[in-house]
């Protein structure tokens, strides 16, 4: 790619870029694009064809298209014709939305909660109602961007803490005080679970108040798929749970929980409530929908975690380092980002198609393949999965990837 491509007028409409902006693409991209990729995207390499192993999407209990989810969102889109989009913070208690946030308050053990455009949208519009400069934010080292992107938009001190490292956040809270733990319940880039029981201990101790990410936990954990705090018995003791609606509800929303006497706080303070419209009608029946069906999934949960097991131990035994995580979400770390365009085009050279996570969703020293599972792969596939893996073992050699080589040189066995 030629910078000069960006900045070439094409049409009458379209001015040159001022000379500081093209500096910044070149330093911060265009040098990224020709040195480290070899002039093609790392994120996007070939199409998937029918005969496809696809492991880059979220649709963990494999819903999509489910006959209730699809009767009642096109239902909606049939009847549901007099309506007013607006901001959600104009929504009053007759709303459809607010008997979804109720329904998914008590399914999660909470009283009330927000509905919001995203998981993104949910984890910032939270963190800057709830943290000020006068909160410090412990945060796990691993936590998702934008959890730390909300604790930055609320002006908080943030104390980063080593990942899942229960010791680290003690000795941060007793030097710096009372605030906010933040943590994911499992973790979207490595699939490693959050040692939650400890970390509510050590919040709790600290006088803490706490938040858990269950984006990649809701649907796929837990008695009806409620989530980890609820299968911990946490619930009661967690103030804040967030998730995106967009991994195992396969929907396009998020949400975080609030105690109903701070509901009028946060309708007046949330910045991305606010100043985003609500969900449709047929987004809410939808999402209504699938949240029944999600509760009916206990043999998808088992298939799903059945399968990780067995992918995990034959990847383990190939002599790929995946011992930073244990649930769906599997990540294939080759560390530097050449060494991970190799690992892409090996894998989809064989139709094994998984997503790329590299700077600024990783460090850059620990860009990966990251492989997603879902309940409905076949045996066969799995199979497969395992095959090609043994097949581009040689060529990819993952026992001198950076992360093998840290867990020899520390004897891990186990988590990071």
């Amino acid at each position: 790619m030629d910078l000069l491509e960006l900045n070439r007028e094409k049409t009458p409409t379209n001015p040159a870029l001022p000379a500081h902006l093209c500096d910044r693409i070149e330093r911060d991209f265009i040098r990224r694009w020709n040195d480290l990729w070899g002039g093609r995207s790392l994120v996007h390499g070939r199409d998937p064809g029918a005969d496809a192993v696809r492991l880059n999407g979220n649709d963990y209990l494999s819903i999509t298209g489910h006959p209730a989810i699809i009767e009642a969102q096109t239902s909606a889109i049939r009847h549901d014709a007099e309506f007013v989009i607006q901001s959600g913070s104009f929504l009053l208690e007759t709303h459809p939305v607010r008997a979804f946030e109720k329904k998914l308050a008590h399914w999660l053990g909470k009283d009330d909660g927000v509905l919001c455009q995203s998981g993104y949208a949910a984890n910032m519009g939270l963190l800057q109602c709830i943290a000020d400069p006068q909160t410090p934010v412990y945060i796990d080292m691993l936590a998702h961007a934008s959890l730390w992107e909300g604790a930055r938009r609320a002006g908080a001190p943030v104390h980063p803490f080593r990942h899942n490292d229960v010791e680290h956040l003690r000795r941060l809270i007793e030097k710096q005080g009372p605030g906010l733990v933040v943590v994911d319940s499992v973790y979207s880039t490595t699939g490693a679970m959050a040692p939650l029981v400890e970390v509510v201990d050590v919040a709790e101790a600290g006088r803490c108040m706490i938040l858990v990410d269950e984006s990649h936990s809701l649907g796929t954990h837990g008695p009806a798929g409620a989530g980890l705090c609820r299968a911990l018995g946490l619930s009661g003791r967690v103030h804040f749970i967030t998730a995106s609606l967009a991994k195992a509800f396969a929907g396009r929303a998020g949400y975080f929980n609030i105690p109903t006497g701070l509901r009028n706080y946060v309708l007046s303070t949330s910045y991305h409530n606010m100043f985003s419209s609500c969900l449709l009608p047929h987004e809410v029946a939808a999402l209504n929908a699938t949240l029944e069906v999600i509760k009916g999934c206990d043999a998808e949960r088992t298939r799903l975690h059945l399968l990780t097991r067995r992918l995990r131990d034959a990847l383990s035994d190939l002599g790929f380092p995946v011992h930073q995580g244990t649930e769906q979400i599997i990540a294939l770390e080759a560390g530097t980002e050449p060494d991970t365009l190799l690992l892409r085009d090996r894998l989809e050279e064989r139709h094994v198609f998984g997503s790329v996570f590299c700077a600024p969703a990783t460090a850059r020293n620990r860009t990966m393949v990251r492989l997603t599972l879902h309940a409905a792969l076949t045996d066969a596939e799995l199979d497969h999965v395992a095959s090609v893996a043994r097949a581009i073992a040689p060529l990819v050699k993952p026992w001198d990837w950076p992360i093998a080589r840290r867990a020899r040189a520390t004897g891990l066995t186990g988590l990071e």
